[in-house]
């Protein structure tokens, strides 16, 4: 069964940094796209970053140069190292993953940026 479990998001003021976590069971992360998203409130959950397979990246515009997706092969887990947050970063962050036909998700970490 798989499973992933989002964590450090929290509250930081605009300008700072958080590192998220997303601690993957049932799937390795080397072997699948692993991709972190965001839904801010009342909108859509919309893509932020993922890790590929073959460590090839990709970020959406809004957040290219300030997060930072890796991986941790030993310990089956996928940061986002976020830097300059800013309000417009606030959300919900969710880990996503995708294994024979059906999405997974994480339960999802909040993170408020203050001015």
């Amino acid at each position: 069964q798989v499973q992933l479990v989002e964590s450090g998001g929290g509250l930081v003021q605009a300008g700072g940094s958080l590192r998220l976590s997303c601690v993957a069971s049932g799937i390795t992360v080397t072997d699948r796209t692993v991709g972190w998203y965001r839904q801010a409130p009342g909108k859509e959950r919309n893509l932020v970053a993922e890790i590929r397979s073959n460590r090839d990246t990709i970020y959406d515009a809004s957040v290219k140069g300030r997060f930072t997706i890796s991986r941790d092969n030993a310990k089956n887990t996928v940061y986002l190292q976020m830097n300059s947050l800013a309000p417009e970063d606030t959300g919900i962050f969710f880990c996503n993953t995708w294994l024979s036909g059906t999405d997974y998700w994480g339960q999802g970490t909040q993170v408020t940026v203050s001015l």
